[in-house]
């Protein structure tokens, strides 16, 4: 695939080693790989997920974006704030039965220019249907459908191109990342050289099999496995214990949510105390961003006012 037509996006990437005595007591390297953005929606994996979309519809002279996302999806900002920056359209279809304009996910996307489309839960469903995609792409000829979460071949491209397995103190043991919709997931297996580990946070049993689809060559089977230990009550659900997880690596100056990396990132710390990495294991950590999340679960008063500024840096000083 070539990107020569897309604009870049100002990146900024880095790693963030991670100092607590567990690790010290199992002798297990924490290093933590960001990348953000000067479009914060497009940080993390976003920016790598959509820049491959983005050639595709300027090869296949498209007009813009159809997708799907939930109502406080990253997913969706993501692909509201790269359209516009590349004056491109974007429409959405969105789970949800009514159109909230005070929802902050989805003020930023109408404010970005994208149109939005509600689907209730039964009709989201058909999302990945090939009837319903068929109809929808022959309702909207000019736009080239983006699957949810950006997980495609176009998605899983833009993320193998990091290189995680080298950290700044040297080769990774294990590479590791949060998995949803399983592209970020793909895409780190495909660029990777070392044991692959992905962390579940939806109780998804197609999980496995579309991160199969994405895989490059059946080379990659051997030295992948995904937890599902760790999806808690299911997507977008959290518990007490994730989000003091949050608040003590926030001291640390690294900033998570938890839906997607504070959970997974929990939960190799939970594998460490079982022992699941041996003694001398150097593991990477892909932050896959996701904080413009943290807005919404501040307006639907998930979290407190104190842990919106705590858990998105704002209070640091």
């Amino acid at each position: 695939m070539q990107s020569a037509e897309v604009t870049a996006v100002p990146v900024l990437a880095g790693w963030q080693q991670v100092h607590q005595p567990l690790l010290f007591q199992h002798q297990v390297e924490l290093w933590v790989y960001q990348l953000n953005t000067a479009i914060p929606q497009l940080s993390g994996n976003k920016w790598l997920k959509l820049k491959y979309h983005i050639a595709q519809a300027q090869q296949a002279q498209k007009a813009g974006f159809l997708t799907f996302g939930g109502a406080f999806s990253n997913h969706l900002a993501a692909v509201a704030a790269m359209c516009n920056h590349h004056g491109l359209q974007s429409l959405a279809y969105v789970r949800a039965d009514q159109l909230d304009k005070h929802n902050p996910t989805l003020a930023f996307c109408l404010q970005q220019g994208m149109q939005i489309q509600l689907l209730n839960r039964n009709q989201y469903r058909l999302r990945n249907d090939a009837g319903f995609l068929q109809q929808l792409q022959q309702q909207h000829q000019h736009l080239l459908i983006v699957p949810e979460g950006g997980s495609s071949i176009a998605g899983a491209t833009g993320v193998a191109e990091l290189d995680l397995d080298l950290t700044p103190t040297g080769n990774a043991s294990h590479v590791i990342c949060a998995a949803a919709s399983g592209g970020t997931l793909a895409g780190v297996i495909n660029g990777s050289g070392c044991k692959v580990l992905g962390i579940a946070v939806v109780k998804d049993p197609s999980l496995p099999e579309r991160i199969t689809q994405l895989l490059q060559s059946n080379d990659k089977q051997q030295h992948w496995s995904l937890n599902t230990d760790f999806c808690g009550a299911g997507y977008a659900k959290f518990d007490d214990t994730i989000l003091q997880f949050c608040r003590d690596m926030a001291q640390q100056r690294l900033y998570l949510e938890p839906i997607y990396t504070g959970k997974a990132l929990a939960g190799v710390f939970t594998l460490i105390k079982q022992g699941y990495f041996p003694p001398g294991s150097r593991l990477s950590f892909f932050h896959t961003g996701g904080l413009q999340g943290l807005a919404g679960l501040h307006y639907r008063n998930l979290i407190t006012t104190a842990d919106f500024a705590l858990l998105s840096g704002s209070s640091a000083g």
